[in-house]
């Protein structure tokens, strides 16, 4: 049986870890853990525990196949008159948002021919445990495989890279010359791993990154071994979370962050502060403001030693990278879609815009790779690497590909996000990035269990809660109420003094980086963009 736990939705209640104590453990107040693929002998436990959970946040499959492609008939199911005429679909990217793309398109009805590529080898699988259970030793980077509570009937073409997209054909062309076509397209491929940018020091034997169930099984493997030191490269959440585990292993870690402080880049330097502070209490040898200027290894090409900007040496034995994300668009160069290092543009439908900026009828993007204008904070385009994010995006695509234009969904979910850290469950709703201000509405800085609110121009826009995830559904309700900022008094839990606090939130940096346009043409008939990318 394979069992996940949508931690999106998870508040901490805890009834799993009681009712099924050998899959689900509650380290502390709320960070869950758990055992993604159970021995079948835990499966009556494991259903009890699913039934009783009061937010209906784990969902266990039945261990369905990858299934086989279905008839091509035409898909009209139920009423005709809000479903499009669509035969052939082809999903481009199969992890967890090309996964749920599918699964709703069969729920919804459509019975036509269904095609997921994929470059990986592997069937969907969870990234999550990765920087979690899988890195500690408690599941094994094979067993992350997603729950399917459906058999989706589809040709999967796993282990198959895209290299093109042909517009005009209407076709997708892979590594090994072959050509699919489609009526509507799902780009859902995602992104990968910054790499360590000195090739040679990157090739270093104890150099890795963490995207992968790969990179999980290889560094796990390197960290069963014991090095002496772990050096950290970066103090974002995939950063912040192998530190964790470091600890947790008993192992000496150093952070280097060239932030102010860790996670500082997406909750802002104040609460970043409290991560600080939560990193050092652990052990963690957290150094801000500093930067590796340079790996170097010994002669038989195994990392030895790092070279800080504070002018220190380092002995080092394993280093991790962990600089973030690049959106997987290489593919889609030439393709005259808007897609580029930000991602590929679409609309709140999940349409693709063409590098005009015209909307597409036929091209739809869902997850990481994707590129979205939100409402909720002044139609700002996001990309969102978040779990909850793909499975929501995922589906409003699916629905909107088959759907007529006036039963199309727009995308408005709030982003969710959690981090499990130093046994502490840090969960954040809305976007803190896009906050001037910041105030401890509920809980204790001391004790790590509060709920820090964001606010911009006067209104609510985020919350963060460390081990206080239950309050986050009433945020979300105040953020999407446009409830004004500070909170007002005579909340749960309110410190008896508050204070409002600058949030702190790094400068928005231009998504163009790296990309810019030409603008031809005279007339309104003939003015064309051409995209010009820097190298």
């Amino acid at each position: 049986m394979r069992v996940v736990v949508d931690l999106t939705r998870c508040e901490g209640y805890g009834q799993c870890a009681f009712l099924a104590p050998n899959v689900f453990t509650m380290h502390h107040s709320e960070a869950l853990m758990y055992a993604l693929h159970p021995d079948d002998a835990e499966r009556e436990r494991v259903l009890r525990a699913a039934a009783a959970c009061p937010v209906q946040a784990l969902v266990v499959d039945q261990m369905y196949s990858l299934g086989r492609p279905a008839k091509a008939v035409p898909a009209t199911a139920g009423d005709g008159k809000r479903r499009a005429r669509v035969d052939r679909i082809v999903i481009v990217g199969a992890s967890l948002a090309g996964l749920r793309a599918a699964a709703t398109l069969r729920r919804e009805g459509y019975t036509g021919s269904l095609t997921l590529i994929s470059a990986e080898p592997h069937e969907p699988y969870d990234r999550p445990p990765l920087s979690k259970q899988v890195l500690t030793g408690q599941v094994a980077a094979e067993d992350t495989a997603l729950p399917r509570r459906i058999e989706v009937e589809a040709e999967w073409l796993l282990g198959q890279r895209a290299t093109r997209l042909d517009l005009a054909a209407q076709q997708v062309l892979l590594a090994d010359g072959r050509k699919v076509d489609f009526d509507r397209l799902l780009i859902a491929t995602g992104a990968r791993a910054r790499p360590w940018p000195n090739e040679a020091e990157a090739a270093l034997d104890g150099v890795f990154v963490l995207r992968t169930n790969d990179d999980a099984a290889r560094l796990r493997r390197r960290l069963a071994e014991r090095p002496g030191r772990v050096l950290i490269i970066g103090a974002g959440f995939t950063g912040s979370e192998v530190a964790s585990v470091c600890r947790e292993l008993g192992l000496d870690v150093t952070v280097a962050e060239r932030g102010p402080a860790p996670l500082a880049s997406a909750l802002g330097r104040t609460i970043g502060a409290i991560a600080a502070d939560l990193q050092r209490d652990h052990g963690v040898d957290l150094r801000c403001g500093v930067t590796v200027t340079a790996l170097e290894g010994d002669g038989d090409g195994r990392l030895r030693r790092a070279r800080l900007s504070d002018g220190t040496t380092l002995d080092v034995e394993v280093a991790v990278a962990a600089l973030g994300a690049e959106r997987n668009v290489e593919w889609l160069e030439d393709s005259g879609l808007a897609a580029g290092v930000w991602g590929v543009a679409c609309d709140a439908g999940c349409r693709a815009f063409d590098i005009n900026g015209l909307v597409t009828e036929n091209i739809f993007v869902a997850g990481d790779v994707a590129r979205f204008p939100h409402p909720v904070y002044e139609y700002q385009f996001l990309a969102l690497e978040h779990w909850g994010n793909a499975v929501t995006q995922a589906q409003v695509a699916a629905h909107n590909m088959i759907s007529a234009e006036s039963a199309r969904w727009p995308h408005l979910s709030l982003p969710v996000f959690w981090s499990a850290q130093f046994g502490v469950n840090i969960k954040s709703v809305g976007v803190p990035t896009f906050a001037d201000e910041v105030v401890i509405a509920q809980g204790s800085v001391a004790e790590r269990r509060f709920v820090a609110v964001y606010g911009h121009r006067g209104r609510i826009t985020a919350a963060v809660a460390f081990d206080q995830a239950m309050w986050l559904d009433f945020y979300q309700a105040q953020i999407e109420q446009a409830a004004p900022f500070p909170p007002g008094p005579g909340m749960v839990g309110r410190p008896s003094h508050t204070q409002v606090m600058l949030a702190d939130v790094p400068e928005r940096m231009s998504p163009a980086h790296g990309a810019t346009v030409v603008v031809t043409g005279h007339n309104p008939d003939e003015r064309r963009v051409t995209l010009v990318r820097r190298r």
